[in-house]
């Protein structure tokens, strides 16, 4: 296929394919997708290997949101039966945190609902951090806190934190239409923030909530041009209780275009697999992980996620390995940050790590939007679903972890 070699000539140079042919990747049949998933896997390995980083969610603060994200089962208005509780304290936070990294995560992202963090929410979380990072040897850390004030994102590097998450979720031109009480810009703003502090980026998407593929490689293209390290990938999980409930627009083959498709448009920019891989991708997670060189370990911010173990087992049985604390994630030339096609202009990455992106990553956490996917079964006696029908029965809400006194999963 023309198409891919082309692709495959281009992510080993680092330079951008055009929007044409990202479009094409999206539009590709089924009985294609196999070589679509060879030739992105290609890129992926030159650039990763057979890594994979694990990164771990601490929801630090869950619910009564004053944003009104359709897709956030912490916004505004939400009827989502999820756990609300205000701040962890630091030693809460830790611990909870200690289970991501004993699992074999190497990056923790401290999430927090919110339009965006006050002075005094900043201080909270740099204390938070220090402890994390006094309590756990070669951590990283990921701050997840909405919208930032001018000083705020260098505050945080100061306390420590290694990279700031914050989504752009879907395209400029419907932004509008998912959320109305902060605009586009508003978080194109914040990640600029970030980076400029010395903050590793980190931004990503949300499929499925009824976008064009025009829409998805307009923002993918658009997180290109601002360059985070990390480019988290969630997929909707069509929450109960918010107005995005009946949104079921994908097939795990679907999600896997657009997986490839990001691969790409940043070939050597951490792709994650975020929110929502376990409803939509379901046995499809392991080839997921020749298009992605990164995942969650364990739950999300309000729902749950595959159990720990299985992901630990996942990678190993795919011919992956989880990526160790003493292992540099991007590319060499990246060091300095930015990832970008140098050749092409405008690279999809800096130095980043998941996404979260305040209450926005409602789910998926760091990253990922709401629904972070979750391990829920259905009764053993239930119908074979389709590949593309609704499976409100993978959505299960976290009842686990921080913010209860259950044993976190990971």
């Amino acid at each position: 296929m023309d198409l891919l070699n082309t692709l495959v000539d281009k992510g080993l140079r680092r330079e951008t394919p055009t929007r044409a042919e990202a479009l094409a990747v999206l539009a590709t049949s089924d009985e294609e997708l196999l070589d679509v998933v060879a030739a992105a896997g290609k890129v992926r390995r030159h650039w990763f290997g057979r890594r994979v980083k694990l990164n771990y969610l601490v929801n630090l603060k869950s619910g009564l949101c004053p944003e009104d994200c359709s897709y956030c089962s912490q916004r505004l208005g939400s009827k989502a039966d999820i756990l609300k509780y205000t701040w962890l304290k630091p030693d809460e936070a830790s611990r909870a945190a200690a289970a991501g990294l004993a699992g074999g995560a190497k990056r923790v992202c401290l999430v927090a609902s919110g339009r965006g963090p006050t002075d005094r929410d900043v201080d909270r979380v740099s204390d938070t951090i220090r402890t994390i990072k006094e309590q756990n040897e070669d951590v990283e850390v990921c701050a997840c806190l909405g919208l930032l004030s001018d000083g705020q994102a260098e505050r945080l590097r100061e306390a420590g934190a290694d990279a700031y998450n914050h989504n752009l979720n879907t395209s400029e031109s419907t932004y509008g239409e998912i959320t109305t009480t902060h605009t586009y810009a508003d978080r194109v703003d914040t990640v600029r923030k970030a980076h400029a502090a010395g903050l590793s980026a980190c931004s990503g998407l949300i499929a499925g909530m009824g976008e064009t593929d025009e829409d998805l490689v307009d923002v993918v293209f658009s997180l290109r041009e601002l360059d985070p390290d990390s480019v988290p990938v969630n997929f909707l999980i069509p929450f109960e209780g918010t107005p995005l409930a009946k949104e079921w627009n994908l097939t795990p083959q679907r999600c896997l275009r657009i997986l490839a498709m990001v691969r790409f448009v940043c070939p050597d920019a951490e792709v994650r697999i975020a929110g929502g891989r376990e409803v939509h991708l379901r046995t499809m997670q392991p080839l997921a992980l020749h298009l992605a060189n990164s995942i969650f370990l364990g739950d999300y911010l309000t729902s749950e996620g595959q159990a720990g173990k299985a992901d630990l087992e996942m990678i190993a049985d795919a011919g992956f390995e989880v990526e160790g604390a003493g292992e540099v994630t991007l590319p060499e030339h990246r060091a300095g940050g930015g990832c970008g096609s140098h050749a092409s202009g405008g690279a999809c990455g800096s130095q980043g790590d998941p996404g979260c992106g305040s209450h926005d990553g409602a789910e998926g956490g760091c990253g990922s939007h709401e629904g972070g996917g979750v391990c829920g079964t259905a009764p053993a006696a239930a119908p074979a679903a389709s590949a593309d029908e609704p499976r409100p029965d993978l959505v299960a809400v976290r009842r686990r972890g921080a913010g209860t006194d259950l044993a976190p999963n990971a």
